[in-house]
């Protein structure tokens, strides 16, 4: 519980330093805020959503929001249910490294304290996330999300889409496996939009219980 109310305060310390930047710093330009990803895809064990956030408040440039949502619903009952939910506020560092602070859901573990570094880099055809965090409670774990997307373009209209994206997660103490998973996309954008063909392989727990997912998916940017 002290690491609980350790975090909170972390978390407030960080947001009041950045207010107090943005006061002192007033004629900052306002960002460019990336958009919101959502996806979903339809595959042989059911259907996946996924949201990814990554946004900066505009009055505070150097405070933002960071949140990366998964959940399948599968067409049979599974021993695991697969719903994750990250929650931090960002505070940036410098371009492309921000720090983290806030909270993760699962049906396992419940809501945790969590803190991290995100690292990011994008330009029309690359997009680069890097998500290592720490669970700040008593039975301390860490998580590494790494996501790669190329996104070439084809011709004036369409482009070629890839994703990797893949996090493992392990409790240091003892060496113990939680949660992994890797995700493969490859297909076509056009515009705000994409979709092809998807594989999703996931790992549960100490014994890395396995659930694999093939399919097609659709994506879409909300700006």
């Amino acid at each position: 519980m002290t690491k609980f109310f350790n975090s909170v305060v972390t978390t407030l310390l960080i947001s009041t330093t950045a207010i107090f930047a943005q006061v002192e710093n007033p004629i900052e330009k306002p960002n460019a805020n990336p958009p919101v990803s959502m996806e979903t895809m339809v595959g042989s064990r059911g259907v996946m959503f996924q949201s990814l956030v990554n946004k900066k408040f505009q009055s505070i440039p150097k405070l933002g929001f960071f949140s990366v949502t998964n959940a399948t619903a599968a067409w049979e009952k599974e021993m695991t249910p697969d719903i994750m939910i990250q929650a931090h506020l960002t505070y940036r560092l410098f371009k492309g490294l921000d720090i983290t602070s806030g909270m993760q859901y699962t049906p396992l573990y419940g809501f945790r304290p969590v803190a991290g570094l995100i690292y990011s880099y994008a330009t029309p055809e690359i997009l680069i996330i890097l998500n290592p965090k720490v669970d700040l409670a008593d039975d301390l774990a860490t998580e590494s999300l790494a996501l790669i997307e190329y996104k070439p373009k084809i011709n004036d209209k369409l482009n070629f889409y890839s994703r990797l994206q893949a996090m493992h997660g392990f409790v240091p103490e003892s060496g113990t496996h939680n949660r992994s998973y890797i995700m493969l996309r490859a297909g076509l954008g056009y515009k705000e939009f994409a979709f092809g063909a998807a594989s999703n392989f996931d790992w549960y727990g100490p014994i890395k219980h396995n659930e694999n997912n093939f399919g097609v998916f659709v994506s879409a940017l909300l700006f």
